[in-house]
């Protein structure tokens, strides 16, 4: 179902889409930086410290299909509208704790709002752009705010601890929730769902949504408990076969959570797949890049987040300009798989710094691929 909205009100759209994309990816790095300073005033110890990061990735993972579909059902626009009120009710939250219980609680809470908003975002872009060539254009501007959202929460983070507090990496999100909110009331109408009269697939949704959420726990934590040890090897196990349960429920429902028939589609299938892997290895390398520079070259948050900034201009200039064009001439295979490449290269070169390296000759050389291949893909 396409807008009748006229060019300058689309792209306004759009802009205020992303705004609210990035307000999300930002939280997915922005925390990284102020660790530190998080543990000392709350006194995290090493091991409780990354529930702060695993609590949001717990519930944004386990709640992404669920979001989706309920867009389909309500509406992408209310679904996008809810998802904002509680990622911004919740960032208030987060920036007024005094307690570990309560910053890791609002957290998990931001995940799910998080997970809404970035489920129904691009189904609303979809809708805003239907010819080719401004399609491409705005999946390079979406492009660039996820892939480059999480440097600028890296660069973000760093001025904001080293200014103020770590409390305002949180409070920042409250006037930008409130400007999303009331600009998406203003130029996206207000369309129904695409399922319209369609029943939820409970079933479905809720062995999906537990099957997720205990794989990701079984991830994040299995570096604590060990890999082999009974918790992390039993929550795989009850999550594949929650998994398998699923995809048993999904063959056999009128209106399936999710078509499996889709699956055969081979660039669907692919697609997906590498976006696993894409931001498995982007947000890692942030959480891990960010913790190198602080406590292997003594950088200050600040500097931290200045070491990001050339990647961001180069990611930049590609995903909003050069990217679009490249599609348009190549396709979407031969920029993919380029920027692909380049990327895990400069994986490869940040995988050898050693811990007395320096950060242009050990790290300045893989951000900078880093940047180009995700500027490109």
């Amino acid at each position: 179902m396409q807008h009748t909205l006229d060019d300058r009100k689309r792209w306004l759209a759009l802009m205020v889409l992303c705004l609210g994309e990035l307000m999300i990816v930002l939280d997915t790095t922005i925390v990284n930086v102020a660790l530190p300073s998080i543990r000392n005033e709350l006194g995290f110890t090493e091991t409780a410290l990354v529930w702060v990061v695993n609590a949001y990735m717990l519930t944004f993972g386990g709640f992404l299909l669920l979001g989706g579909r309920l867009g389909d059902l309500f509406g992408h626009r209310r679904l996008f509208l809810l998802g904002i009120t509680l990622f911004t009710l919740a960032s208030l939250a987060c920036g007024v704790a005094q307690s570990q219980g309560l910053l890791v609680a609002a957290r998990a809470v931001q995940g799910v709002g998080g997970a809404v908003v970035s489920a129904v975002a691009l189904s609303l872009i979809m809708d805003l752009f239907s010819t080719p060539s401004d399609r491409a254009k705005a999946m390079g501007v979406y492009g660039f705010v996820c892939a480059g959202g999480g440097s600028i929460g890296v660069l973000l983070g760093g001025l904001l601890t080293s200014a103020l507090s770590w409390h305002w990496i949180f409070l920042v999100n409250l006037p930008i929730g409130v400007a999303v909110y009331a600009l998406c009331l203003a130029l996206i109408p207000n369309l129904p769902g695409s399922a319209n009269g369609q029943r939820l697939d409970v079933g479905g949704a809720v062995t999906i949504t537990v099957s997720l959420m205990l794989a990701v726990y079984a991830v994040v934590n299995g570096n604590e408990v060990g890999w082999l040890a009974t918790q992390t090897v039993s929550m795989l196990g009850i999550a594949v076969a929650l998994l398998l349960v699923f995809l048993l429920i999904e063959s056999r429902v009128a209106h399936p959570l999710m078509p499996l028939g889709l699956f055969r589609l081979r660039n669907v299938a692919v697609s997906n797949v590498v976006g696993v892997l894409w931001a498995a290895a982007m947000f890692a390398w942030f959480f891990i890049s960010a913790l190198y520079l602080q406590l292997v070259l003594g950088y200050t948050p600040m500097q931290v987040g200045l070491a990001f900034l050339p990647a961001n201009l180069i990611m930049a200039a590609f995903s909003l300009g050069l990217s679009a064009r490249l599609v348009m001439r190549y396709g979407v295979r031969a920029p993919l798989a380029a920027g692909l490449l380049l990327a895990a290269l400069g994986l490869l070169l940040f995988a050898r710094a050693p811990v007395g390296g320096s950060f242009v000759v050990d790290v300045l050389p893989g951000m900078l691929l880093l940047g180009l291949g995700a500027g490109i893909a």
